[in-house]
């Protein structure tokens, strides 16, 4: 069930791979251990309307959210939150360079009694029919 999204500035593009950043962050997910290939997503929003810090065109974000299923310990969940964040500011050095860069990640439960769901790629992961 984990839903990772990311929202990135429109001044990013060119700038960020974002197709390896979004292959790096499901890869970070898979070695945690924490959870299962055909649950996890990862998508980028690019925004293209914002306003950050004291306004200067370089200021530019990544803001990283993580929705989980409910049931993993405090621990598992801030392990997750390292590894995620570790890896994309590592892949991200470079914009740490600038002093017009932020990147924020929150990893929130989603409540199992009103979350809806139906998955076939499960099925087909764990070698079996649909």
């Amino acid at each position: 069930m984990p839903h990772f999204t990311f929202d990135y500035s429109a001044n990013l593009e060119g700038l960020v791979d974002l197709k390896a950043l979004a292959k790096l962050i499901h890869q970070t997910m898979m070695e945690t251990g924490l959870f299962e290939l055909g649950a996890i997503r990862v998508r980028g929003f690019r925004t293209d309307v914002y306003a950050v810090a004291d306004l200067l065109e370089e200021n530019s974000f990544i803001d990283m959210s993580l929705r989980i299923g409910k049931g993993r310990s405090e621990a598992d969940r801030k392990r997750a939150g390292d590894a995620i964040f570790a890896a994309v500011g590592d892949f991200l050095a470079e914009r740490f360079e600038t002093p017009h860069f932020m990147l924020s990640l929150e990893i929130r439960e989603i409540d199992a009694d009103l979350s809806w769901k139906k998955n076939a790629i499960h099925p087909r992961l764990r070698q079996k029919t649909i």
